[in-house]
């Protein structure tokens, strides 16, 4: 290489290095938001967000462009349910009718839509089993469709036209899943495919029913947690579907709902709920009692939410966001945010407090 053409490759990298900081991997933001703000003591941190592959991993498409390997970045389009399993998030995303599956590890994702009889049309929720076998709710074809681990279709739950699925949820040998054509919750033998009872047992029993039952969650003791939409409310059932109690109204205020979609619920058994109106994600503690909320409804900037959809709880990928979590802060758990709109597709925030 010629002193000339070196000392131009020279220039281009210190370009560079002063654009991107030396580094492929996106800087700490310094100016941390915590949820609630100060004065009160922090328990929620916002950590980052990202809404594609390149967006995750951090890339620079100006290093990209200089060292000649410039690629396309195909962005999470409208997402909707997620799940986490074995260092992957998997991603239900309606516009390209596919589960977006990141692997965290090696920063890569790849689209999974299969085609044929296995052929998605409106993927709205997906649980992944421990032996990565995966149930997507598609209210399209009014089936939840099982796909293995290596992709291959498997086969589906439901008729088009009988049901209309929206959330799905594993405990043990059952599987949980919302219908908003018939109002319950069906329960199937996961192994057999067969339908085991229906949620509520007593659909005349006023403060059991279900209206329009959009997401569910199940706790470590079986309890059901179903976000009837319509009726701006929080079902709870124990793991037989007998009526436990309620959770929230119809309203603004906090403690009440305008249009509860996402549901999650942590190892101490505090419930998150997205309002997808009032776009914040509310918190309650085991009671039902409002603990805080977070989220920055229309603010386009870091913890911004935009049409909330989703939430999940998440012990097991700290390692991968530990570097955007303020030095004096301990994360103690993950919560993955889907927004349908904005800049912030997905967003993490870590629970855990101050040091």
């Amino acid at each position: 290489m010629n002193c000339c053409r070196l000392r131009k490759l020279t220039t281009i990298v210190v370009i560079a290095a002063a654009l991107t900081g030396c580094s492929t991997t996106p800087k700490t933001p310094q100016n941390y938001i915590y949820f609630p703000p100060p004065p009160d003591e922090p328990r929620i941190q916002f950590l980052t967000s990202f809404s594609s592959e390149r967006g995750f991993a951090g890339s620079s498409h100006f290093l990209d462009y200089v060292v000649g390997t410039e690629k396309t970045d195909a962005p999470f389009a409208k997402p909707y349910g997620i799940a986490l399993r074995d260092g992957k998030l998997y991603i239900c995303d309606s516009v390209p009718a596919a589960v977006e599956i990141l692997d965290f590890s090696k920063g890569k994702l790849r689209y999974f839509g299969s085609s044929g009889e296995g052929r998605m049309r409106l993927p709205i929720n997906v649980a992944v089993d421990a032996d990565g076998t995966r149930y997507v709710t598609d209210t399209t074809r009014g089936q939840v469709l099982i796909y293995s681990g290596r992709d291959d279709y498997l086969g589906a739950i439901g008729k088009k036209d009988e049901s209309k699925p929206v959330g799905v949820a594993i405990a043990g040998n059952r599987l949980y899943v919302t219908d908003l054509k018939n109002h319950s919750v069906q329960v199937y033998d996961k192994a057999k495919r067969e339908l085991l009872f229906s949620i509520p047992k007593d659909p005349a029993d006023p403060k059991s029913k279900l209206l329009s039952p959009t997401n569910l969650a199940i706790d470590r003791a079986g309890r059901i947690y179903v976000s009837d939409t319509g009726a701006f409310l929080i079902q709870i059932y124990d793991a037989d579907g007998t009526y436990l109690r309620t959770i929230g109204e119809q309203g603004l205020n906090p403690g009440s709902f305008a249009l509860p979609k996402g549901i999650a619920v942590d190892r101490e058994s505090r419930i998150y709920v997205v309002d997808a109106a009032t776009q914040v994600i509310q918190m309650f503690d085991a009671e039902g009692r409002i603990l805080m909320y977070f989220g920055n409804p229309k603010f386009d900037g870091p913890g911004g939410t935009d049409l909330p959809a989703a939430v999940a709880v998440d012990y097991d990928h700290i390692k991968y966001f530990q570097r955007y979590a303020s030095p004096d802060f301990k994360v103690e758990y993950l919560i993955f945010i889907t927004n349908q709109y904005g800049n912030h597709k997905i967003s993490v925030y870590g629970f855990g407090r101050k040091k």
